[in-house]
């Protein structure tokens, strides 16, 4: 659907340079999803994924071969829609070769293709996770939407893996409404952090 440079505005790398690789098509739906352009995946042109990589070398800033001799590994995150949809194996191989770190963002709702540094899992009650994918997951995101969505967070939290770092993230157009009741649970519940969508703040993509 789209590819971009920007700062990772959400979860454990909130603030770090990051490549967006956005793949068309979702069959999650959820209502309050704010890129519903990405759920037919008709709509949005295929590319090779050497053509991807050529594009990458572009638009960052850096080229790959310095990025390697400074030993700085950029990241690049795999979003959606619904990533998982498509077989990732052979994009993140080449995007490992090159020297990025390979990131995805997923709903968990369809199974686990691709090599990755770091799955952020952030289950929809829409289409729940896949109960195999649950334990790769290193960081749990939960958008929490109303407060039922607490009890959402916690059935998920107690299926991954013990190091597996914990989020809670208002949706956007009830942030208002619901950040306080966040910030209550994170000060009774500890182990779960705050994630906001830095990147709306600071209006970048």
């Amino acid at each position: 659907m789209e590819s971009f440079y920007t700062l990772q505005g959400e979860g454990f790398h909130q603030g770090r340079a990051a490549y967006f690789i956005r793949l068309g098509g979702c069959d999650v739906g959820c209502v309050w999803c704010d890129v519903k352009d990405s759920w037919d995946a008709e709509k949005h042109p295929k590319f090779r994924v050497d053509e991807i990589l050529i594009r990458m070398k572009e638009e960052v800033l850096l080229s790959t071969q310095q990025k390697k001799q400074e030993n700085i590994k950029p990241i690049v995150v795999i979003t959606g829609g619904e990533p998982l949809m498509h077989n990732l194996n052979a994009l993140t191989a080449a995007l490992q070769n090159e020297g990025f770190e390979t990131n995805i963002e997923t709903s968990g709702a369809h199974p686990l293709s691709g090599v990755w540094d770091w799955i952020c899992l952030s289950p929809k009650k829409f289409k729940a996770p896949l109960p195999e994918v649950v334990p790769f997951a290193n960081e749990l995101k939960v958008v929490i939407f109303n407060k039922s969505d607490f009890e959402w967070a916690e059935q998920y939290a107690a299926q991954v893996s013990p190091i597996c770092k914990l989020y809670l993230q208002p949706e956007w157009d009830k942030a208002l409404q619901v950040t306080p009741l966040i910030i209550d649970y994170i000060k009774a519940h500890p182990q779960w952090e705050l994630s906001l969508q830095l990147h709306k703040y600071i209006n970048v993509p």
